[in-house]
């Protein structure tokens, strides 16, 4: 009987052993156990019932002496001036199998027949006032003696008499006991392994057979986790392993879905360690060109070479950020009072939607708004969010769905509080993508995303000790920026207004 044990899942961790696996387990699985355990216990119960039925036993066949010896002294009573031929004696004490049969009426005790009578009496046992626990003993003390003694038996009499005696051998008795035992013990293997039969079986489907199953897609899933066909398909049962299998099918799912993501940014950090030195080569190179711009007298080159350098200068920073991305956390932001409407001016730039009509810009910023946060990383922000509105309006648009194109920024501050609003007119986000929306590589659906945007404006603004979430029950998608001012600057504000 070959049977998955759980002891090797337990094992598994510790470094020194290897790895075990259903098929060729030592020793008794589950199953095994499982019957080996019934059938003692099955046992043990049988042997509880038979003491009490071993004791009754003993106590009717006493009582069908007392029977017999009342039927026979009757017809010994009734005989004329009570005499009866010895031969008429013999035989009736034959057959009720007893030596002598008295009674008492009155105060007087009367031996109404008797045939070599013993010459002591080993035991007495009154039926009479005769408790359980008297008879458990009575009866294993005499299945456990040897030889044939006399015993006397005392019970209720019929008629005028008030008790009656009986003079009988032992080993009958014992025999007719060791006979029931014998049916009894036959009876109860036979009840014992018919029980166990059942009860193995119905356990073993209910029990053994789900835990079987749990185990070989825990080891299946430990061989190659990233595979979906160790994932364990959780059964209808509403019982604790039916919750156990949906749990176990929940948790070996998240697991390799962040097994492919760590994938995702392994293989992401190897690539972009690969081009970025070169890439890195490149920008600097054509930043080295662009600054050549800035002797050009024309005042267009003029306007635009500033922000061609910068954004070259971003462009190294956000290569050399997204390597970092995969492997560490983003430097700590420079925090500072910034006017936010020149950053939202950049971004707008920056996206390429100053000259695009086909998407209306909205800036709704309080006059003068300002945070305290870090320019650059702010920027990022806006920028990724920007875009995703971007890159879900051009969607929106090739699809045939009509309507305005729309992307709007709003900005106010509520006390200590700067809250940015960045929103589209576009189809949404999927609802199966929202409680993973800010993690990485968990894209909204489009073709072209990388699924890094919101991950890594969601870093920047907890950074800030902000946060960052999709805004319900909107046109298109709203995202909500809410960053605080630091304390401690406000502490030293009002230092220095209350010194002025």
């Amino acid at each position: 009987m070959a049977a998955t044990d759980l002891q090797p899942i337990q094992d598994a961790d510790q470094p020194d052993q290897p790895a075990m696996r259903p098929r060729g387990t030592r020793g008794l699985g589950l199953s095994g156990k499982l019957l080996l355990l019934t059938v003692p216990l099955v046992m043990i119960a049988a042997v509880l019932l038979y003491v009490p039925a071993i004791a009754n036993f003993w106590v009717n066949r006493l009582n069908d002496r007392v029977a017999a010896a009342n039927t026979a002294a009757l017809v010994l009573d009734a005989a004329p001036l009570g005499m009866v031929p010895d031969s008429l004696s013999r035989q009736i004490l034959k057959s009720i199998n007893a030596r002598a049969v008295a009674i008492k009426m009155g105060q007087q005790r009367r031996l109404l027949a008797s045939d070599n009578l013993p010459t002591a009496i080993e035991h007495d046992i009154d039926l009479r006032d005769m408790t359980a626990w008297e008879a458990i003993t009575g009866s294993f003390r005499m299945m456990l003696e040897t030889g044939n003694q006399a015993i006397r038996i005392v019970g209720p009499g019929v008629g005028n008499a008030q008790f009656i005696e009986i003079v009988t051998d032992e080993l009958p008795l014992r025999q007719s006991m060791y006979r029931f035992s014998r049916n009894v013990v036959v009876v109860a293997l036979i009840i014992a392994v018919l029980t166990a039969g059942l009860v193995y079986l119905a356990l073993h489907y209910l029990f053994v057979r789900p835990m079987r199953r749990l185990t070989a897609s825990l080891v299946g899933f430990h061989e190659n986790p990233e595979s979906s066909a160790g994932i364990i398909v959780p059964s209808q049962r509403s019982d604790e392993i039916g919750v156990a299998e949906r749990e176990l099918s929940d948790m070996q799912r998240d697991l390799m879905s962040m097994l492919h993501q760590k994938s995702r940014l392994a293989a992401l950090g190897l690539a972009v360690s690969k081009i970025n030195h070169d890439l890195r080569n490149l920008l600097a190179s054509a930043q080295l060109l662009s600054d050549q711009l800035a002797s050009v007298p024309d005042p267009r080159v003029q306007r635009f070479a500033p922000k061609l350098v910068r954004s070259l200068e971003r462009a190294i920073a956000f290569c050399q950020s997204t390597l970092s991305y995969g492997r560490a956390q983003e430097a700590a932001p420079d925090r500072r009072m910034i006017l936010i409407e020149p950053v939202v001016l950049e971004v707008r730039e920056t996206a390429g939607l100053a000259s695009d009509a086909s998407i209306a810009w909205v800036a709704a910023i309080e006059r003068g708004l300002a945070i305290d946060a870090d320019p650059d990383q702010l920027f990022r922000v806006l920028l990724n969010l920007v875009r995703n509105a971007a890159q879900a309006l051009e969607t929106h648009a090739s699809s045939g769905d009509g309507g305005v194109q729309q992307i709007r920024i709003t900005g106010k501050r509520e006390g200590a509080v700067a809250i940015l609003e960045v929103s589209d007119t576009g189809p949404g986000v999927p609802q199966k993508t929202r409680d993973h929306l800010f993690e990485a590589f968990q894209t909204s659906g489009r073709p072209g995303g990388s699924g890094l945007g919101l991950a890594i404006a969601a870093e920047l603004v907890r950074a800030h000790g902000g946060e960052i979430h999709l805004v319900e029950g909107t046109i298109g998608a709203t995202f909500r920026i809410v960053i605080p001012d630091r304390p401690v600057e406000l502490l030293s504000i009002r230092n220095e207004r209350a010194r002025a």
